[in-house]
C-alpha cells in the first residue's frame, strides 16, 4: 500500500546541534557583530530613550523645586501666630480734657468683626485691590499678565499683580526685602491662607491688621484717627479715602496732603462704578461730601510736650512692649494761646530786632505744666528750647542771690551802695550806665542793679548763692564765679520758672510734672501721681519778702510793661550782648517763664527782658486769666 503524505512538519534539531550551530554561524546579523559592528535600533527604542530622559528631568527637577519650596519654607515665620503679629507698642498721651495730644508708636484699636464693616468699604478695596478676589486661588494669574503688559507699554512699573491674599501675608509675616525668595515666600504663604481660611475670613483679618498710616493698623483705628469715629460710622467718601490709603498710607494721608487724599478717594469712587459697586450718580453725590477730619493734636507745639513727657513716663512704668495711655496735666485752651502769642511775637519782632527762637512754659504754683511752646516750629526743630535749651540767664538769676541774702538776715530794706567795683580785674557794670548810691535790698532788684547784686552777693557768699539755686531746682552745673550774681552761668527755662514757682506755692517745691497717670491698653492702672508730702524749701518770712521783692520789680522796676489787673510778680533777665531776653513771673493761679534769643547765641537787637519777653508774658497771662476772679498772691 502507498502511504498518503502528511501535513506534519519534520521536528526541529534542538539548538545545541551541529547543523543549527552551522546555520547561526551563517547568518549575517552574526557575521556583522563578529566584525565589531552595532545594529541600528529598533524605532520603539527611540522613543523609549525620550521618555525615560524625560522621567529623569521631571524628576530631578521636582526634587530641585520641592528642595527650593523646603528652603524657603523652612525660613517662614510662625503661621499660628497670625492673629498677633509684631508691632511697636502704641503711646497715647491725653491733654488734661482727654483729647488726644500726640500719638506714638503702632496704633490698633483692637479687631472688628466682617459684619461691622460698612459693605461699601469691603466694595472700595476690592474695586482698587483686587477685583478678582473671590475667584482667584490666592495668585491672580489674569491680574500678573494685565500688570505685566502695562508696565511693559509704560516702560517702568506702574501696576503691581499682588492679591489681597498676598499683601496679608507680606504684611503680615515678611519684611519689605525684595528677592526671589522673598516673593517664593509670599507665594507659599498667599497658598496656606486660601487653604486654611475661606475669603470672608481672610478679609477680616486683613481689615485689622493692614497699615493705614499715621501709626494706625486695622481700619478701626484708622477711622478712629482719621475722622474720630468708630468704623461702622464713617461715610462712603470716607469709606474711599480710607481704601485708597493703601497704595501709599503716607502719601495720600489728610494729614499730610488733604488734597492729594481727597483726589484718591474721589479715584477711588470711580473705581467702583467701574467694578459696577456703584452708580455714577452716587459716586458724584459721594464725591460732593463735605469730609470732616478729627483733631491730629492740640497743637503743633504740643509735641514738645509730648515728647519731654514720653521720655518721663520711662521712668515711671519702665520699657513695655503694652500699649500705653497717659493722661498729662496740659490745658489745651492755654496750650493754643500760648502758640498763638508766640507766633505772632516772633512774626512781629523776629526780623526787625533778630529774633530766631521764643519759648514759652506755663505752670500752677505747684507745678503742672498747663502749656509749653519749645520752639517756633516743631516742624522745623524738635529741640526743645523749655527743656533742653542751657542759656544765660542774666538777671532772672538774682533771685537766688537775694533770696541767699534773706536767709542770711538781710532785709528788703537793708540800704547796699550802687558804685563801681572791682574783683580780681573783673570790674562789672550796671545796664544804665549810672549809680544810684545808697539804694535798699528791694529797689536794687526791682531795678536790677547789678554792681549791687554782686556787693549783695560776695557779702552773703557765692557758695550759699549756689547752694540755693540748687535747692530750689537748678539741675545745670553752677559755678561759684564772681559774675554768678549776674547770671552768667546757664539753665533751662522750666528749671528756672519753676524755682520761680516755689514763692507763688508759699515757699513748698513746685517739681515740674506733666504726667497725672498711665494705664496701658486694656485700662488697667500702671501709675498715678501723688502728692509729696515734703516740707517748704523756703521758710514763711522769706517767702513773703521775696513776693514783696518781686511785685516791685512789676509795679515800678524793669518788669514794668509786664503789670496785670491783678497782683503779679516776677523778673526780667537779659544776657550779655542781648543774647537772652527773659522774664519770669506769677500770680496765684500760673507760673510763666518766657525766653527769646537765637540758637547760635547770635545777638539780639537791644532786646532786653524788660521789653518784649515782658510783653508776651503779659498778653499771654491776660488771655490765660481772662473771666476768673482777681486773687491776692498765695500767703505762707
Amino acid at each position: 500500500m502507498v502511504k498518503k503524505p502528511t501535513n506534519k512538519k519534520a521536528p526541529e534539531k534542538k539548538p545545541g546541534g551541529k547543523k543549527a550551530t552551522a546555520r547561526k554561524t551563517a547568518s549575517p546579523k552574526l557575521g556583522m557583530r563578529a566584525i565589531g559592528h552595532k545594529p541600528p535600533p529598533p524605532q520603539n527604542s527611540r522613543w523609549g530613550l525620550v521618555v525615560r530622559w524625560t522621567a529623569v528631568f521631571s524628576i530631578w527637577s521636582g526634587l530641585i523645586v520641592s528642595g527650593i519650596l523646603t528652603y524657603y519654607a523652612w525660613g517662614l515665620p510662625d503661621l499660628e501666630k497670625l492673629e498677633t503679629p509684631s508691632r511697636r507698642p502704641s503711646v497715647t498721651i491725653l491733654a488734661s480734657d482727654n483729647s488726644v495730644i500726640a500719638t506714638y508708636g503702632d496704633l490698633h484699636a483692637g479687631a472688628v468683626r466682617f459684619n461691622q464693616v460698612p459693605p461699601y468699604l469691603v466694595q472700595a478695596i476690592i474695586a482698587t485691590e483686587d477685583r478678582r478676589f473671590f475667584d482667584h486661588f490666592g495668585v491672580d494669574v489674569f491680574g500678573i499678565a494685565r500688570a505685566a503688559v502695562a508696565n511693559l507699554l509704560a516702560g517702568k512699573v506702574r501696576q503691581g499683580g499682588s492679591t489681597l491674599t498676598q499683601q496679608l501675608a507680606k504684611n503680615l509675616f515678611l519684611t519689605p526685602e525684595r528677592s526671589l525668595g522673598r516673593k517664593v515666600q509670599e507665594l507659599l504663604l498667599a497658598f496656606w491662607l486660601e487653604a486654611k481660611f475661606s475669603k470672608k475670613q481672610i478679609l477680616t483679618i486683613y481689615l485689622n491688621r493692614v497699615y493705614l498710616g499715621a501709626g494706625t493698623y486695622g481700619v478701626e483705628a484708622a477711622a478712629g484717627r482719621y475722622f474720630g469715629k468708630p468704623i461702622r460710622q464713617i461715610s462712603l467718601r470716607e469709606a474711599a479715602l480710607l481704601a485708597g490709603l493703601l497704595k501709599a498710607p503716607t502719601r495720600y494721608s489728610p494729614f499730610r496732603n488733604r488734597k492729594l487724599g481727597l483726589k484718591r478717594a474721589d479715584q477711588v469712587l470711580a473705581n467702583m462704578v467701574a467694578a459696577e459697586f456703584l452708580t455714577k450718580r452716587d459716586a458724584a453725590a459721594a464725591a460732593k461730601e463735605r469730609m470732616q477730619f478729627a483733631s491730629r493734636e492740640t497743637g503743633s507745639g504740643a509735641r514738645y510736650f509730648a515728647d519731654w513727657l514720653l521720655q518721663r513716663a520711662a521712668g515711671f512704668v519702665g520699657r513695655t512692649d503694652r500699649d500705653l495711655v497717659i493722661k498729662s496735666t496740659l490745658a489745651p485752651r492755654l496750650q493754643k494761646l500760648a502758640e498763638s502769642r508766640v507766633t505772632k511775637m516772633l512774626a512781629k519782632v523776629g526780623s526787625t530786632r533778630n529774633v530766631g527762637q521764643a519759648a514759652l512754659v506755663s505752670l500752677t504754683p505747684t507745678g503742672a505744666v498747663r502749656a509749653m511752646v519749645g520752639g517756633r516750629r516743631y516742624v522745623a526743630s524738635q529741640f526743645n528750647r523749655v527743656t533742653q535749651a542751657l542759656r544765660q540767664p542774666g538777671s532772672a538769676f538774682k533771685l537766688f542771690v537775694y533770696l541767699a541774702a534773706l536767709e542770711a538776715g538781710m532785709q528788703p530794706g537793708d540800704m547796699v551802695v550802687d558804685s563801681p567795683i572791682s574783683i580780681k580785674g573783673w570790674r562789672p557794670r550796671n545796664y544804665s550806665g549810672r549809680y544810684l548810691g545808697r539804694i535798699t535790698l528791694r529797689d536794687a532788684l526791682a531795678k536790677s542793679v547789678n554792681t549791687a547784686a554782686v556787693k549783695v552777693s560776695e557779702k552773703v557768699g557765692r557758695q550759699k548763692v549756689v547752694k540755693a539755686a540748687e535747692r530750689l531746682g537748678i539741675t545745670s552745673k553752677v559755678k561759684g564765679h564772681p559774675s554768678i550774681a549776674l547770671g552768667a552761668g546757664e539753665a533751662n527755662l522750666l528749671d528756672m520758672t519753676a524755682a520761680y514757682a516755689v514763692f507763688a506755692n508759699r515757699g513748698f517745691p513746685a517739681w515740674p510734672y506733666g504726667i497725672i497717670e498711665i494705664r496701658d491698653g486694656g485700662n488697667r492702672l500702671l501709675y498715678r501721681r501723688s502728692s509729696v508730702g515734703t516740707g517748704p524749701l523756703v521758710s514763711a518770712e522769706t517767702v513773703t519778702d521775696m513776693q514783696e521783692m518781686l511785685r516791685e520789680v512789676v509795679t515800678s522796676g524793669t518788669g514794668r510793661r509786664a503789670r496785670l489787673k491783678r497782683p503779679a510778680a516776677g523778673k526780667t533777665g537779659t544776657s550779655q550782648g542781648f543774647r537772652d531776653a527773659w522774664f519770669i513771673g506769677f500770680t496765684a493761679e500760673l507760673v510763666t517763664g518766657v525766653w527769646l534769643g537765637n540758637d547760635n547765641s547770635s545777638p539780639m537787637k537791644k532786646v532786653s527782658g524788660g521789653s518784649h519777653p515782658a510783653l508776651l508774658w503779659k498778653g499771654f497771662m491776660q488771655d490765660a486769666l481772662r473771666g476768673t476772679p482777681i486773687r491776692q498772691l498765695p500767703q505762707p
